[in-house]
C-alpha cells in the first residue's frame, strides 16, 4: 500500500521477498567458478542401482520417478528404528540408509506396503558379510527351464526334492516402486550418516529443526510389465521410427570355447566323431546392476576348468586320445540358461561344428570352491539313465572319474544319492535335447554349501582367498593361497583384473576392459563383456602357441601357406613387459579359443512369450546417479514459490563437513537448500 511520502510498504506477499534481499547483493560472487549444481549437491559417486529386469511375463527389480525421488535421510541400524519411518516421523517421505545386515526379505515387505513414506533405499555393505548369509535369488533356480517338469520328472520338479538354494529369499524377483541403490564406498556412507546426525537426528522424540539432509535417487526405467510388451513397443518403433526409442534389450553375450584338438569350424564334425564336452558358467549376478562377484557360484569353477584345459593341452599324449574335448564356458546361465540353450538350438540346427550326436559324455563344474571335506560330488540325472544304454554310460563315466580322481591326494570323488535330481546345471539343457551321458561335480550332496549364492558377498573372502596386507599388487598376483594354486587366475578375476599378466595376454584395444577393481560377472546387454574377453585370452594363452608372425601376419593369416583360420584363431596380443624397459614385447598367439553367441532362441525366433526359452530383458535408462544436499521447510519452500525458477544466493557458511555457499533452488523440482544459517528463517 503507498505511504504519505509516495513510497510504499510491504504486504504481506512480500515480506519474503524483503527477506532474500540482502542476500541477493552475493549474486555476482556466487556464479563465478563452480556450477551451482555443485554447490547444492553432493554427489555420490560409488553406488550401484537396481534396474528393471523383465521376462514373458513379470517385470522385477525397481525404479524411481521420471525426475528422480527425494527423501529426509534415515539411519535404520536396528529394526526398531524403522518406526520412526513407517509411522512417527512428521517429514516424510523418506529416504532409508539401511544397515546391510537388515536388508532382509522380510523387512523389506514392511517398507513395500508403505509406499507414501518409502522414497528409496540406500544399502551399505555388511561387514562382516552377514553370518547366517544371504541369497537374494530364489530356492530353485531357473526353475521350469531345466529337464523336469509336471509332465517329465514330476517328483523332482520345482525342487520338490531338494530346495538346493535353501536360503534363498526372491528378493532380486522382486518387484519394487522406489528406487533401491547399493552404497559401494564406506567413506561415502560416512559421509551421508554424517550429514544424518548433523541435521536429522531428533531431540527427546521432538521433530529435528529444518534444514534437513536430503537424499535424491535417479534411476527411471523405460521398460514395463513384461518382455512381451517391451519388445513390441521396440520393434514397432524400429519399423516406423526414423529415430526409434529402444526401451528394452535382451540379455545376451557370448559363449567360450576351445577344442582340444582343432577342427575345421567352417563345416560339421562327421556323424562318427566322438567329443567329451568339458562345461562350467561364467556369469552370476546380485540385487543390484552389475555388482556380480560371483566368485563360487561362478569364478571358482571357470578357473578351475581354464588350469584343467591347460593341464590337457600340456599332456604329452594329447593327439593320441581317442576321443576330442570341447571346453565350453556358458554365459547368462544364471537367467534361464542363456549360453547352453542357445548352444543347443544352433547344435540342432546345424549351425555349430559340433552336433548334439558327437557328444560322447558331458562333465560339467558346478560350484566347487566351498567343499567342507575332501569330497567332490558326482551328480547325475536319474530320469535319462532309465534307458539302460545312459545308465551304462554314465556307470562308466562315473568309474573313470573315480579312476582319474585317485591319483589325486587333495579329491575324493564321491557318489550322492543316486535317485536324486540334477543340481541347476547347463547339463540339464541339453539333455532336454538328447539323452547323453552326463555329470555335474559339485562341492555339494544335496543343498548349496554358498551361503551368499548370487549375491553381493560372494567374494574372494567367501572361498577363503585373501592375500597378507603388506605385500603389493604384483606380489598378490603371484602368490600361492590355501584355496590353490592357480593363483593368477583367481587374483585377476576376484581382487585385481587390471594387473601385469591380464595386460600381457590382450590385444592392446581391449586394456580398457581390464578395469580398476574386481570384475563383475554380470552378463548384461552389450557384449562381448569383460569376463567373456578375458576368459577368451586366457584360454587362448594357456593352451595356444606363440607364433613367430607379424602383426600383419597374424591379423590375416590367410597369406601364409601353413596357417589355417578354419582350425585356429589368431591373436596379436600386447605380450609381457621387456626387461628393466616399459615397453611391451607384442606376440602373435594361435589357438582354438573362439566366441559363440549367447542370445536365447527366444529373439531370434521373435517369441517373446516362450516358456521354451529364457526370456530375460534388461530395460533402458536415461540416467542412474545419487546425491545428497540440504532440504528447507515445506513452509519456506511455499514462501519462495512466487519467484519461480530462480536461483536466490544465500549466505557464505561453514559448517560439518561443508564449507560452501548456500543456494536455494525454487520452481519446478522443489527447494533445495545446502545449510543456511540457523537463523536464516526468522
Amino acid at each position: 500500500m503507498a505511504t504519505a511520502g509516495g513510497g510504499s510498504v510491504a504486504g504481506p506477499g512480500s515480506r519474503s521477498f524483503l527477506r532474500l534481499l540482502p542476500f541477493c547483493v552475493l549474486l555476482a560472487g556466487l556464479c563465478k567458478g563452480n556450477s551451482v549444481e555443485r554447490k547444492i549437491y553432493i554427489p555420490l559417486n560409488k553406488t550401484a542401482p537396481c534396474v528393471r529386469l523383465l521376462n514373458a511375463t513379470h517385470q522385477i527389480g525397481c525404479q524411481s520417478s521420471v525426475s528422480g525421488d527425494t527423501g529426509v535421510i534415515h539411519v535404520v541400524e536396528k529394526e526398531e528404528d524403522l518406526q520412526w519411518v513407517l509411522t512417527d516421523g512428521p517429514n516424510p517421505p523418506y529416504m532409508v540408509l539401511l544397515e546391510g545386515t537388515l536388508f532382509t526379505r522380510n523387512l523389506m515387505e514392511k517398507l513395500k506396503g508403505r509406499t507414501g513414506r518409502i522414497a528409496g533405499l540406500a544399502v551399505s555393505l555388511a561387514k562382516p558379510s552377514p553370518t547366517s548369509g544371504f541369497s537374494p535369488s530364489v530356492q530353485c533356480p531357473n526353475d521350469g527351464f531345466g529337464i523336469y517338469s509336471d509332465s517329465y520328472g514330476p517328483e523332482f520338479a520345482h525342487c520338490r526334492e531338494i530346495l538346493w538354494n535353501s536360503l534363498g529369499n526372491g528378493l532380486a524377483y522382486e518387484d519394487f516402486s522406489f528406487p533401491i541403490f547399493l552404497l559401494e564406498d564406506e567413506d561415502e556412507t560416512n559421509i551421508i550418516k554424517q550429514c544424518y546426525r548433523d541435521h536429522n537426528l531428533s531431540q527427546n522424540g521432538s521433530a529435528p529443526a529444518f534444514p534437513l539432509c536430503a537424499m535424491q535417487l535417479f534411476s527411471h526405467m523405460h521398460a514395463v510389465i513384461s518382455t512381451v510388451t517391451c519388445m513390441r513397443r521396440s520393434s514397432i518403433q524400429s519399423t516406423f521410427s526414423i529415430n526409434p526409442e529402444i526401451v528394452c534389450d535382451p540379455l545376451s553375450d557370448y559363449n567360450v570355447w576351445s577344442m582340444l584338438k582343432p577342427i575345421n569350424t567352417s563345416g560339421t564334425l562327421e556323424p562318427g566323431d566322438r567329443v567329451v564336452v568339458a562345461a562350467t558358467r561364467l556369469d552370476s549376478r546380485s540385487f543390484f546392476w552389475n555388482v556380480a562377484p560371483g566368485a563360487e557360484s561362478a569364478v571358482a569353477s571357470f578357473v578351475t576348468q581354464l588350469a584343467a584345459a591347460e593341464a590337457l593341452q600340456k599332456a604329452p599324449d594329447v593327439t593320441t586320445l581317442p576321443r576330442n574335448v570341447m571346453f565350453v564356458f556358458f554365459q547368462g546361465e544364471t537367467f534361464d540358461y542363456i549360453g547352453s540353450s542357445r548352444m543347443v538350438y544352433d547344435m540342432e540346427k546345424g549351425k555349430f561344428p559340433v552336433q548334439l550326436e558327437n557328444i560322447d559324455s558331458f562333465v560339467e563344474l558346478g560350484q566347487v570352491a566351498l567343499r567342507n571335506s575332501l569330497a567332490l560330488w558326482m551328480h547325475t540325472d536319474p530320469m535319462s539313465q532309465k534307458n539302460e544304454t545312459v545308465h551304462n554310460q554314465v556307470e562308466e563315466l562315473l568309474t573313470t572319474l573315480e579312476k582319474s580322481g585317485a591319483g589325486v591326494p587333495t579329491v575324493v570323488l564321491r557318489r550322492p544319492n543316486q535317485t536324486q535330481p540334477l543340481p541347476p546345471s547347463s547339463l540339464q539343457r541339453f539333455l532336454r535335447a538328447r539323452n547323453i551321458s552326463g555329470v555335474v561335480l559339485a562341492d555339494h550332496s544335496t543343498v548349496f554349501h554358498n551361503h551368499y549364492y548370487q549375491s553381493v558377498y560372494d567374494t574372494a573372502e567367501n572361498i577363503n582367498v585373501s592375500y597378507p596386507e603388506w605385500q603389493s599388487p604384483e606380489e598378490d598376483l603371484n602368490f600361492v593361497t590355501d584355496t590353490a594354486k592357480v593363483t593368477r587366475l583367481l587374483y585377476g578375476f576376484l581382487v585385481r583384473a587390471n594387473n601385469s599378466w591380464f595386460q600381457s595376454i590382450l590385444r592392446q584395444d581391449l586394456r580398457s576392459y581390464l578395469g580398476d577393481g574386481p570384475l563383475q560377472h554380470y552378463i548384461a546387454v552389450s557384449s562381448p563383456t569383460n569376463t567373456t574377453y578375458i576368459v577368451q585370452y586366457a584360454l587362448a594363452n594357456l593352451t595356444g602357441k606363440v607364433m613367430d608372425l607379424t602383426r600383419e601376419q597374424c591379423q590375416d593369416p590367410s597369406k601364409i601357406p601353413t596357417e589355417n583360420k578354419d582350425l585356429y584363431e589368431y591373436a596379436w596380443v600386447q605380450g609381457p613387459l621387456n626387461p628393466n624397459e616399459t615397453d611391451r614385447l607384442p606376440r602373435c598367439v594361435r589357438s582354438t579359443a573362439r566366441l559363440a553367441r549367447a542370445l536365447s532362441p527366444a529373439f531370434e525366433l521373435r517369441q517373446w512369450g516362450s516358456t521354451e526359452y529364457s526370456t530375460w530383458t534388461e530395460s533402458r535408462w536415461k540416467d542412474i546417479r545419487a546425491r545428497i544436499f540440504l532440504i528447507a521447510s515445506k513452509e519456506l519452500e511455499n514462501e519462495s514459490l512466487p519467484f519461480g525458477n530462480a536461483l536466490i544466493p544465500c549466505v557464505f557458511i561453514e559448517a560439518g563437513f561443508w564449507s560452501t555457499a548456500g543456494l536455494l533452488s525454487t520452481g519446478g523440482q522443489g527447494l533445495s537448500l545446502l545449510r543456511p544459517g540457523e537463523d536464516w528463517q526468522e
